[in-house]
């Protein structure tokens, strides 16, 4: 019972919770609601299924979030990111709109839910680090724009077959120009304008709602839907039934790459926004695996009441913060809002025009495009530029699933390549001074003739071990004289593998058939306690471990003076993790 609250954090928001707080999420949860509604019904179009499941999306997993997470602004529901990759992966399997195709995005749901707790039962949040920056950017820009070129159906009225590739939709366009609507995308020019409108005019005010509205009474009015402008159509009125959601071993095969892929992405930007609002307000602690634990235990149990896959939104969560939302029970305030709309305003909905759920969707997606992250990134670190670029362009012409797999690969490529090549510092002290820097960097201080002290920044294991050998062989070749000890600087060498131990054996080995004595300075507590496991300390020799660089080049001069039965270098520890 006392650890009932870790599990459900509303318990605690419930000690304190006052009317002044309560008024706060009041406000702030019916202002999402409103900015939700037309939100949800234009994304479940986006992910290919019926306008009603996009509502329903709204209902269990906001409820679920709001008893189990553990960011007070946090707004979950359909959103376009996860909305396009649960169409790209599941249009492969089955035709968009059809109930199979619906019973598929539902099954989809449960199944990243699981996951998601799984993950959170492990502690495996970390695994979404796997996913660099670079790569979520490119992604997501690529995104954007198929997803806006994903709308260009809707926002001209023009008839199309169905394409994989957003190329063969422009190239449709262009060849079939004169056949768009007028009146559809005159609806769609000027739902943008007043949407624009509104949010110069102010940022909270429900602008797509209203737009929604007045589209809506146009199409009423003046029978546009009898003029070719597709609309909505009937929407189901009441609340989600309970179903089992079921599929054979094979489909749920083929829905694992889109499951695993919607679980990183939705986790990675729902985490994202849940820590960006933790910092900006301080007034909360956002956990990461209590947050995989809301998400996966609101899909499971949305997914048995019709929801399909929810994620965080960034826009609704920066609403719900700029209302004053105080804890959670903003999002019980939302769901409220949900329900009535199902029970009392679902006939509204029908003569809703699907050019206005497109210029909401167009002008959602824009703020997704990310062009100063590109220019940052050209300016700061061009290789990361080139792996958002390649993700941008293999997601926006190959698929989204290839497009992040390349990005990931490429990521770890980069890593791996620039890991067996480290950064090596000879160093050299500056004059008048006890510090040792690299002499690439201060070429004015003079090398000793009689040591040279080497600094490799990262662990030494079997990726680059040859590299390590190599330099200090390269280092020792390109001395006119040849230097009596040869001082390693440990302190950047975070840990060692047995590969890595072996070739220390063999440069050791390597420097005493030169007559040239290995000094060790700097070696970090896991480090030294590695070397004492495997032997090498006693094989090296006490008197050779150092605690600073300064320490060793005195024992170069004064070798009979270093008690080495005192030395703070040689202090190890015997416990051990299970892992290492």
């Amino acid at each position: 019972m006392k650890r009932l609250p870790q599990f459900f954090p509303i318990l605690n928001t419930l000690k304190t919770y006052s009317f002044g707080i309560f008024k706060a999420d009041l406000i702030a949860g019916t202002t999402v609601g409103v900015v939700l509604i037309p939100q949800a019904i234009a994304y479940a179009l986006l992910m290919g299924v019926p306008p009603i499941y996009g509502l329903y999306a709204c209902l269990i997993p906001l409820i679920i979030y709001a008893l189990l997470g553990t960011s007070t602004q946090l707004s979950i529901g359909p959103v376009a990111v996860t909305a396009i990759l649960i169409m790209s992966g599941i249009s492969q399997l089955a035709i968009p709109f059809s109930d199979t195709f619906v019973h598929l995005v539902i099954y989809t749901g449960l199944l990243i839910g699981i996951v998601q707790v799984l993950m959170s039962i492990f502690k495996m949040g970390f695994l979404t680090n796997l996913i660099s920056q670079p790569v979520i950017s490119g992604f997501i820009s690529a995104a954007a724009i198929i997803i806006i070129i994903s709308q260009i159906k809707a926002a001209f009225g023009i008839s199309m077959p169905r394409y994989d590739q957003s190329y063969e939709i422009l190239m449709h366009l262009a060849q079939n120009f004169s056949e768009i609507n007028v009146y559809t995308f005159l609806l769609f020019v000027t739902a943008i304008i007043l949407i624009l409108l509104f949010k110069r005019w102010k940022k909270t005010f429900p602008g797509a709602l209203i737009v929604l509205i007045l589209g809506a009474l146009a199409t009423y009015q003046f029978g546009l839907n009898d003029l070719g402008v597709a609309i909505i159509g009937e929407v189901p009125k009441g609340l989600p039934s309970f179903v089992i959601p079921y599929a054979d071993y094979q489909t749920l095969l083929n829905l694992l790459p889109t499951v695993f892929t919607v679980t990183l992405i939705g986790f990675i930007g729902s985490i994202g926004i849940a820590k960006s609002f933790e910092m900006k307000n301080r007034d909360h602690t956002v956990r990461a695996n209590q947050e995989l634990l809301a998400l996966g235990i609101s899909k499971i149990l949305g997914a048995f009441f019709l929801a399909v896959p929810s994620s965080g939104s960034y826009s609704r969560s920066a609403i719900n913060d700029q209302q004053g939302a105080k804890t959670t029970i903003a999002s019980l305030v939302t769901a409220v809002l949900i329900i009535a709309s199902l029970l009392f305003f679902t006939k509204f909905f029908y003569y809703i025009p699907k050019s206005v759920l497109a210029a909401i969707i167009v002008l959602s997606v824009l703020g997704l495009l990310d062009f100063k992250g590109a220019k940052m990134l050209l300016k700061l670190r061009r290789r990361e530029f080139l792996i958002m670029v390649i993700t941008f362009l293999c997601t926006l012409f190959l698929s989204i699933e290839i497009g992040i797999l390349i990005g990931v690969l490429l990521s770890f490529i980069f890593m791996l390549y620039y890991s067996s090549r480290p950064h090596v510092a000879e160093l050299v002290n500056i004059p008048g001074t006890e510090y040792y820097r690299n002499y690439e960097r201060f070429p004015e201080a003079s090398k000793a003739a009689k040591y040279l002290i080497l600094r490799f920044d990262n662990q030494l294991f079997f990726g680059n071990t040859n590299y390590f050998r190599e330099t200090i062989m390269a280092a020792l070749q390109k001395r006119e004289t040849q230097p009596e000890f040869f001082i390693l600087d440990m302190t950047n060498m975070h840990d060692i593998d047995s590969t890595g131990l072996h070739t220390l054996y063999n440069v050791n080995a390597y420097l005493s058939s030169n007559n040239v004595q290995l000094l060790i300075s700097g070696a970090i507590g896991p480090v030294r306690d590695f070397l004492k496991r495997s032997g090498f300390t006693e094989q090296l020799g006490a008197a050779h471990y150092f605690m600073t660089i300064t320490e060793a080049v005195y024992f170069t001069a004064h070798p009979d003076q270093h008690p080495s039965e005192k030395q703070i270098a040689l202090q190890h520890n015997t416990q051990r993790s299970i892992m290492d």
